[in-house]
C-alpha cells in the first residue's frame, strides 16, 4: 500500500460535482488512455486544477488552512470543514499529495475548503475541540463570499468532530457529513484499545467510559431527524470497525440524498483518495447545493 504522503494529486473537472446524479463504484476503472493526437477522433483533454487561494488561520494548537477557489471571489461559494484523523494535523492535511486528490475535487467544484487543526491532535471530538472549530469556521467564512451552508467531512478520528458539528446545539449549522472510515461511535473508539482510552478522557475530561447520551456523536445523531450523509467504509478495516460504526450509522442517513460507498482494503488505504471516491465526494456536497439551490427558485 503506498504511503499517505507519496500519491500524486489528480484534478476534476469544473462543476462535475453539481451534475453527479447518482453512486458510483468506488475502486477505478481501468480505462486505456488514448494517445493525445489520433487522426479524426477528438480526445478531451484533463481540465486544470482550479485555480485557489490559501489562507493560514493560526491557533495555539497550530495553524489550520482555508483554500479558496477563484471562484468563489466570483460567486457565494459554501464551505466544508475538514477534520483529521487521529495523531495528525491540519498541516500534514494540507501538504499530503494523497488528500490533496479529495480537496482539488471539492475546489474544482466550487467549494471552499477549511483543513482544520481541531484543536490538536488526539482531541477525539470533544466538545471542547468543537469550540474550537467553530472559531475557525467564523473567521473562514469572512474570507469569501460564503452562501451561509456549510457542510464536514472526517477522515477516521475526524468522523466524531464532523457528527458533532451537524447536531443540533452545534456552534456553527452543518447541513451535510462525510466520512471517511470515520469513527461514529466514541465509546467504541474508547473500549478499542487502553492508548485511545487516554487520549479520549483526556480531551474529555472524564475518569471513566463516555456517557452515552451526552457526548456520544451516535447515540445523539439517532435522537434527531435524519442527517444527509457520505460513508465510504471497509469491511477490511481493522482500525475503525464498520461494523460498529458505519454499519450503525447509515440508518440513520435522509434518503434520497445520501450515499454508501463500499471500499476494500486497510484503514485509509490509497483508495480512500482516488479520483473516483473524490468524484463522489463532490458529487454528494454539489448534490445538497443543488437542492438548496431549487429551494431557493420561485414556484409559478
Amino acid at each position: 500500500m503506498r504511503s499517505l504522503l507519496t500519491l500524486p494529486v489528480l484534478t476534476l473537472p469544473l462543476m462535475l460535482a453539481a451534475l453527479w446524479t447518482g453512486a458510483q463504484a468506488a475502486t477505478p476503472q481501468s480505462v486505456p488512455a488514448l494517445p493525445v493526437s489520433v487522426p479524426g477522433v477528438s480526445v478531451h483533454q484533463p481540465q486544470p486544477p482550479a485555480p485557489a487561494e490559501t489562507v493560514t488561520l493560526n491557533r495555539l494548537s497550530g495553524p489550520s488552512f482555508l483554500r479558496i477557489p477563484d471562484t468563489c471571489r466570483e460567486r457565494p461559494c459554501a464551505l466544508v470543514v475538514v477534520a483529521h484523523p487521529r495523531g495528525q494535523s491540519a498541516e500534514r492535511l494540507h501538504t499530503s499529495p494523497q488528500v490533496n486528490v479529495l480537496v482539488q475535487a471539492l475546489l474544482d467544484a466550487s467549494f471552499a475548503v477549511l483543513l482544520s487543526d481541531d484543536g490538536g491532535a488526539n482531541t477525539w471530538g470533544s466538545p471542547a475541540a468543537l469550540d474550537q472549530v467553530a472559531g475557525l469556521h467564523a473567521d473562514a467564512v469572512s474570507q469569501f463570499d460564503w452562501n451561509g451552508r456549510t457542510y464536514a467531512l472526517g477522515l477516521s478520528m475526524g468522523g466524531l468532530l464532523a457528527l458533532r458539528s451537524a447536531l443540533p446545539d452545534s456552534p456553527y449549522a452543518v447541513s451535510g457529513v462525510a466520512l471517511i472510515d470515520g469513527w461514529a461511535d466514541l465509546r467504541a473508539a474508547w473500549g478499542g484499545s487502553m492508548a485511545r482510552r487516554t487520549e479520549i478522557e483526556a480531551a474529555y475530561g472524564l475518569a471513566a467510559v463516555p456517557p452515552d447520551v451526552s457526548l456520544n456523536p451516535l447515540t445523539e445523531v439517532m435522537n434527531h431527524a435524519p442527517l444527509p450523509l457520505f460513508v465510504a467504509a471497509s469491511p477490511d478495516d481493522a482500525v475503525v470497525s464498520m461494523k460498529a460504526n458505519a454499519d450503525r450509522l447509515y440508518p440513520h442517513a435522509e434518503a434520497g440524498v445520501s450515499e454508501w460507498v463500499a471500499l476494500t482494503g486497510p484503514h485509509l488505504g490509497g483508495n480512500r483518495f482516488s479520483p473516483t471516491l473524490a468524484r463522489q465526494l463532490a458529487g454528494f456536497f454539489g448534490r445538497l447545493e443543488a437542492r438548496e439551490l431549487a429551494r431557493l427558485v420561485p414556484r409559478h
